[in-house]
């Protein structure tokens, strides 16, 4: 699975901010569930909209924007 098929930037919706698709739920919003220790079940307990997928899609977002590098002149 590729992120870029369950996460999306709209200016629409948000300002902007990455959503899980179908929602106004944003992806910084479930890695900061993660962050804090919570598991995927707890939170597809708490928005039921999304579905494990939706989580692990979170979690490879992040780990591209960690390896996002700037390459400079």
């Amino acid at each position: 699975m590729n992120w870029r098929d369950k996460i999306l930037s709209d200016p629409q919706i948000l300002r902007g901010k990455p959503c899980i698709k179908g929602t106004r739920i944003p992806a910084a919003l479930v890695l900061g569930y993660l962050a804090a220790g919570r598991e995927t079940e707890t939170i597809l307990k708490e928005f039921p909209d999304l579905t494990a997928a939706d989580v692990a899609a979170c979690l490879d977002y992040a780990r591209d924007l960690a390896e996002f590098e700037v390459v400079t002149a």
